[in-house]
């Protein structure tokens, strides 16, 4: 579906891979399905994947499992950050109900609750073990990401400026609040830099134009689909309800039109192509001949 809006990177987001497993936190699923899932996107789409690769999933041990298992699945580039682990909150901080009364924000993971970031030794561990991956041969682009905006914009920058000495492909600073901050980040680092976009997020909600003005090379929009979807499927549903006592049902895709979504259309083709003597198409599918 994405493939023909004429992206330029498709991005695989770890929360939308936990969503899809109808898991709201932050990572239950192994570093294994993440890879499957990969596999399955390249197969299906002609553009770069950059997947989601959270805190590592043991990039430290020995040959990179993680690094090789997406490689290996088609993505052209990996995502890792400095976040600890686990990342969501297990229990309930003490200061959550005093939050709105104290005018706090206790950080979240990325634009949600619940997060902090491993030592900078730690990071730059990560980041190392990953660009040493790619620079002994294999083929996959890195971006270091870090979420220690949480500690000041000092921290950030001090272990943004050492992810571009270690050697990585780009930066992402997640979760910069404004477009003079973006600005800030892109004068005191002259690098490649990356952000995300998420509706009613942390970050402004700047247009893909208005980034690169300020000097950024790419933008994800990790919850956008997300959003739309939960929005689609709720109304549907609404309608589908109130269908089922009077009137027609909701007015949705046509058939015709979800075969050639899904690419239904494409096997078709297949199986006309490859027709032989002995099988034979019915109106409601294929049957043998007796």
């Amino acid at each position: 579906i994405v493939d023909p809006a004429g992206p330029d990177l498709g991005n695989c987001s770890g929360k939308a891979g936990d969503l899809g497993r109808a898991l709201a936190r932050d990572r239950y699923i192994a570093f294994q399905e993440v890879a499957a899932k990969v596999q399955e996107v390249a197969r299906v789409t002609s553009v770069p994947i950059l997947v989601d690769g959270d805190t590592g999933h043991t990039v430290l041990y020995e040959g990179s499992p993680a690094l090789n298992s997406f490689a290996t699945a088609g993505a052209a580039g990996i995502m890792i950050e400095d976040q600890t682990w686990p990342k969501s909150k297990t229990f309930e901080h003490p200061l959550d109900k005093f939050e709105g009364e104290l005018g706090l924000s206790i950080p979240g993971c990325g634009h949600t609750a619940g997060k902090s970031v491993v030592s900078r030794s730690e990071a730059y561990a990560r980041w190392r073990a990953a660009v040493d991956a790619r620079n002994e041969g294999l083929d996959i682009w890195i971006m270091a990401r870090t979420d220690s905006l949480i500690l000041g914009y000092d921290e950030a920058l001090a272990r943004a400026k050492k992810a571009v000495e270690i050697g990585v492909d780009a930066v992402f600073v997640e979760a910069l609040p404004d477009r003079e901050t973006m600005a800030r980040l892109r004068k005191d680092l002259d690098f490649p830099l990356f952000a995300n976009i998420i509706e009613g997020g942390k970050t402004e909600n700047l247009s893909a134009k208005e980034l690169g003005e300020v000097g950024y090379c790419g933008v994800a929009y990790p919850w956008t689909l997300v959003a739309a979807k939960l929005r689609s499927i709720r109304e549907t549903l609404e309608a589908l309800k109130g269908s089922l006592t009077v009137g027609k049902p909701p007015t949705v895709l046509s058939y015709a039109e979800v075969c050639d979504g899904v690419g239904f259309n494409k096997y078709f083709e297949l199986e006309e192509r490859y027709q032989y003597e002995g099988r034979t198409n019915g109106a409601n599918g294929h049957q043998w001949k007796k």
